[in-house]
């Protein structure tokens, strides 16, 4: 009875030195460089943001462990120096299998209302980002079935054990629950890439800093881009050039998803039917979410194939009001498609509009977020062999 008493005793006196060493771990808010007035994106209650959780979060991004097979990384398709997308009209897993859609730009991704392309129902970071690592069809990171695989990697590795506990002290007291879970991962990537916020583009210097450094060509720009005879605000518009946008203590009731045209009604059916494969309302067949348009520069190709390649062809697809492909292998008239946005109707543009517009586009792009040693190139084109129209499931 004495010896079971001793181990008792002996039992809670290292759970409680356990438990004051974790209590003596204190995080450090995580500080937010927004301009004067602008409210901090929504953070959920069960992850506030940490500097320790984004440098774990930061690590991880960057590591091919946190993968099934160890072969990818989430920056292997979310490129820094391309304002975490990628040159690529879509991404690859993996496994080596393709995605049908272009890998989003991070860019002031907390800000957004919805997640990915066409998920109308998805509307936090780290639900998000289960996403790409339990994928199957097709496969992104693989973790389906690999977790313990991940977790031994990130536990063997001299560095990780302290970052996590350093990151989730609150964790680390608790003897039934190890550190390096896979909770706590997605918790840290959801940090981390909740800190990738834009705001010192020559855009924000000028119309939130007061600084007059636009040209008059930008003015030009700007004021094509808030025409009614263009529409571009209807659907990338606010601080955050996206429909889809919420902040701190906000919601909104705007269903930010439409259809530009760009394919006819059977064609995309026969490869990606947007919001539909969530809701299988027939009135959200083709539609998809206006990606923000900060850095969008950097961020070729464009569209959720990533099948247009430059800035000027974006532009002339909307002024035809959509795109008609009489051939190839997905020909049809986008522009007769029955869902198509009321507000992809076509315009006339000249030369020198277009050019004026492309100059305004530029002055979204914020360099901070980019690698100081990389260059940011304003376009990108898909190598030969991965032209759009190979790149479709």
């Amino acid at each position: 009875m004495f010896a079971h008493k001793l181990w008792i005793v002996r039992w809670l006196a290292i759970a409680v030195v356990i438990v004051c060493a974790g209590c003596g771990q204190k995080s450090t808010p995580w500080a937010w460089q927004l301009p004067p007035g602008f409210s901090p994106p929504p953070v959920p209650v069960d992850n506030p943001m940490t500097v320790e959780k984004v440098t774990l979060g930061e690590k991880l991004f960057f590591d091919t462990r946190v993968s099934g097979n160890n072969q990818q990384a989430c920056a292997s398709c979310h490129h820094p120096q391309f304002a975490f997308a990628e040159p690529f009209a879509t991404s690859t897993g993996s496994t080596g299998e393709r995605h049908f859609r272009n890998a989003l730009s991070l860019t002031n991704v907390a800000y957004n209302a919805t997640f990915t392309w066409a998920h109308p129902n998805l509307t936090s970071l780290e639900r998000q980002i289960i996403i790409p690592l339990y994928n199957e069809k097709p496969v992104e990171m693989g973790l389906t079935h690999n977790e313990h695989r991940v977790i031994q990697r990130l536990t063997e590795d001299t560095a990780y054990p302290q970052l996590f506990a350093t990151a989730f002290p609150q964790t680390f007291p608790q003897l039934d629950k190890d550190v390096i879970t896979v909770d706590n991962i997605v918790k840290a990537l959801a940090s981390y890439v909740r800190s990738l916020t834009a705001f010192d583009s020559k855009f924000d210097r000028y119309a939130y800093y007061g600084e007059d450094i636009f040209t008059e060509q930008e003015i030009r720009g700007l004021n094509l881009f808030m025409s009614e005879r263009l529409e571009c605000k209807h659907c990338h518009g606010g601080f955050n050039f996206s429909q889809s946008t919420v902040h701190e203590g906000g919601s909104t009731t705007v269903r930010g998803f439409h259809n530009t045209g760009l394919y006819a009604e059977q064609t995309a059916l026969d490869f990606d039917r947007g919001a539909f494969d969530v809701t299988g309302d027939e009135m959200d067949k083709g539609l998809f979410r206006p990606p923000t348009l900060r850095n969008i520069a950097l961020t070729a190709p464009y569209m959720h194939d990533g099948s247009i390649e430059t800035l000027a062809e974006v532009i002339d697809f909307y002024a035809a009001g959509g795109r008609n492909t009489p051939t190839g292998n997905f020909p049809g008239d986008g522009r007769q498609h029955r869902n198509k946005s009321l507000f992809v109707h076509g315009f006339g543009i000249s030369a020198d509009e277009k050019n004026d517009l492309i100059a305004f586009l530029h002055t979204l792009t914020d360099r901070s977020l980019l690698p100081s040693q990389s260059e940011p190139k304003s376009e990108s084109t898909p190598p030969a062999d991965e032209s759009p129209a190979d790149n479709r499931r």
